[in-house]
């Protein structure tokens, strides 16, 4: 399972016309941190910064995440047009740990 914090909720946004296509695009990201392992599976000593890009709402508003803990979502991993395992973070709360009875 990977861990992925939250510290804020700024969004940071990015529009412009694409080079090859001369389409329009119009992207939202929002900074986390991913909490990885190196190659033989030990915890890396502090998180990762990883800017993720929002989906957006029926107006168009980016729905960025709260502040909070989370791991990646099981669809957040596909296999794409080349036949490559592709990752596109989707993110699940994690629910806080139950404090140990009195």
């Amino acid at each position: 399972m990977i861990k992925i914090s939250v510290t804020s909720t700024e969004v940071r946004n990015q529009r412009g016309t694409a080079k090859a296509s001369g389409k329009a695009y119009d992207l939202n990201f929002q900074t986390v941190w991913a909490h990885t392992s190196d190659r033989n599976g030990n915890p890396n000593p502090f998180p990762e910064k990883v800017e993720i890009i929002l989906e957006k709402n029926e107006q168009g508003a980016a729905l960025f995440y709260p502040v909070g803990e989370y791991t990646l979502a099981p669809n957040s991993v596909y296999v794409d047009r080349s036949g490559n395992l592709s990752i596109s973070p989707r993110l699940v709360a994690l629910k806080p740990k139950a404090a140990p009875a009195a």
